[in-house]
């Protein structure tokens, strides 16, 4: 690993999850199972300061730490030989380019449709019950 962090934050970011799992104890014996009540918790505050009108730098810096939450099982993950943070993104980018038809092609490509809002919910959730009924651990 190399001891200068990457200049753009994504990757910065989980340089720094690295090393502190690598070189902080404490960060290094954190466990999925462990990590729980801390994802739980950093959700909350994000719920608690959208439900409180916060928009701003407070709203910021808690999806910060929620995003922390994420990029830190993702190691933990990488780690593991599971997935890492790369597979996190290819997963989610997949996923909402399967479920908005009326934006983009099978293949990912942009071509915005008109649709109602009744129909793009009806199409997420055709398409969701499919995923679902193909592989129930969905």
């Amino acid at each position: 690993m190399t001891t200068t962090p990457p200049e753009d934050p994504f990757a910065r970011l989980q340089w720094v999850i690295a090393s502190l799992r690598e070189h902080c104890p404490w960060t290094a014996q954190l466990t999925h199972e462990s990590l729980t009540p801390y994802l739980a918790e950093e959700s909350q505050e994000v719920i608690e300061e959208i439900e409180a009108g916060v928009v701003g730098d407070p709203l910021r810096k808690e999806l910060g730490d929620l995003l922390m939450q994420i990029v830190l099982h993702a190691q933990i993950a990488s780690e593991r030989g599971d997935f890492d943070f790369a597979g996190v993104a290819e997963a989610i980018t997949a996923k909402l380019i399967r479920r908005s038809p009326h934006v983009f092609t099978p293949d990912g490509q942009l071509a915005p449709t008109e649709a109602s809002l009744e129909e793009i919910d009806a199409a997420w959730q055709r398409i969701k019950a499919e995923e679902k009924a193909e592989d129930p651990q969905l």
